[in-house]
């Protein structure tokens, strides 16, 4: 698979070198259920075209740009691990658009013309609810006309578990409430973090959300093994933070996973009352 970062400066030089494709187009924060329906669903229109397969998303979150950095965004997993998820699916091309206002004030024809059909696209799959161009004023209904139709639409339902839209906002919010075993009904899988330990202290890796505060059964893993264990997730002044309730296998130093299985109980986890063994920036 490649990944391939647009922005503004280098647009020209990828629209002259991309394939024709069937596309994938939303944010695909954790790549849950409703995620993947899409991409299945373009995967299938790729193969009966005999076409590429590519995926377009964006970073950072709209929020963040569109509030001038006053929203925060809980995201799910790093790009990093996106890419990887992606790759795995059968994707060819995995399109990254740097998303700034000049970005957000495209109107949909603009975007529709320089990002789909200026890159070869050729059939676009996108949720229900997806929306594009400034204010978020292009969407499924109107996709074929702004590209004066040159473009095949495929829209994709709803996705739901029981009566409950799945959403990358739906799963911030289980585990705001430490709702992790739920999570494999939205995701597909259990959530899992990634983070560093020195032998002393873990450093969560950047763009991961922690669970409520609150003790939960887990799985530690890395390339050398795996151990299941306890851990408290404890709310401090400058943010969340990690304690291992039992003692962690040395094997485990360096990076590991925090596999999230269930919450145990929700206890008071000031720092006052508890030491912690583990960071997070």
């Amino acid at each position: 698979m490649e990944t391939i970062y647009l922005n503004p400066t280098n647009l020209a030089h990828w629209q002259k070198r991309a394939r024709t494709s069937v596309i994938a187009l939303g944010f695909f924060d954790g790549i849950h259920k409703g995620h993947r329906l899409v991409i299945e669903t373009a995967t299938r229109k790729a193969k009966e075209k005999n076409l590429s397969l590519s995926v377009m998303s964006f970073f950072p979150h709209p929020k963040t740009i569109l509030s001038n950095g006053k929203k925060r965004v809980d995201y799910l997993l790093p790009l990093s691990e996106k890419e990887k998820m992606l790759q795995t699916l059968g994707v060819d091309t995995f399109y990254i658009i740097e998303f700034d206002k000049d970005f957000a004030a495209l109107s949909p024809e603009q975007f529709v013309t320089k990002y789909l059909i200026g890159l070869g696209v050729v059939h676009a799959v996108a949720g229900f609810d997806y929306t594009y161009g400034s204010l978020g004023a292009g969407n499924m209904d109107r996709l074929k006309n702004d590209s004066g139709g040159l473009l095949e639409v495929t829209k994709v339902s709803k996705v739901e578990w029981c009566g409950q839209k799945i959403s990358s906002s739906c799963i911030r919010e289980k585990l705001s409430k430490g709702h992790v075993e739920e999570l494999p009904n939205y995701l597909g899988y259990s959530y899992e973090v990634k983070c560093d330990w020195d032998g002393m202290l873990f450093k969560l890796s950047p763009y991961y959300t922690l669970p409520a505060p609150g003790r939960y059964a887990v799985t530690l893993k890395n390339e050398m093994g795996s151990t299941q264990t306890e851990v408290i997730v404890m709310e401090k002044q400058e943010g969340q933070s990690l304690k291992c309730v039992k003692k962690i296998p040395i094997f485990m130093k360096g990076n590991l996973s925090i596999v999230w299985h269930r919450q145990i109980r929700v206890e008071d986890v000031k720092t006052k009352h508890v030491n912690t063994n583990v960071l997070v920036y």
